[in-house]
């Protein structure tokens, strides 16, 4: 699948994807930082809620340890945005949150419905054809196999 192919699949399935209640990309940085539960809740002020194609990846790479803090309404409204910089070179990758699944990780992943998973899988299977990724092959197959298909 071509790059720009692939993008356009992630904004089509995760374009009405919202943060609702889930946790944010600040807030999941106070939690990193072990801040008390008043500044994690200052932080959620500043959270984007609605539009995650408004993310900079300047603003995504900086808060890259996000992405072990989420819940799972935070990772289906976050994720896109991850996906999409890092197929454009723009951040690090996801993929260490998509292919190492012990049951905490898989329970942040409960939201996705079938077309975002198979958006996740069609980004993993870009992945594999990629020289960038060649040391997470093995890592990739064993979680497409296992858990994403």
């Amino acid at each position: 699948m071509k790059k720009e192919d692939l993008i356009n699949k992630i904004k089509m399935v995760f374009s009405d994807v919202t943060l609702r209640d889930g946790i944010g990309l600040w807030e999941a940085q106070a939690i990193d930082d072990y801040e008390p539960e008043s500044v994690q809740r200052k932080n959620r002020q500043k959270d984007e809620k609605t539009d995650w194609s408004s993310f900079n990846y300047t603003e995504l790479q900086r808060c890259h340890s996000s992405l072990s803090f989420f819940d799972a309404s935070g990772m289906r409204f976050h994720l896109p945005a991850f996906l999409i910089g890092s197929i454009k070179g723009e951040l690090d990758d996801p993929v260490f949150h998509l292919t190492q699944l012990d049951d905490y990780a898989k329970s942040k992943l409960t939201t996705l419905n079938a077309e975002q998973r198979e958006a996740v899988v069609a980004y993993l299977n870009w992945c594999l054809q990629s020289i960038e990724y060649q040391f997470e092959h093995v890592t990739i197959k064993r979680a497409l196999d296992k858990y994403w298909i």
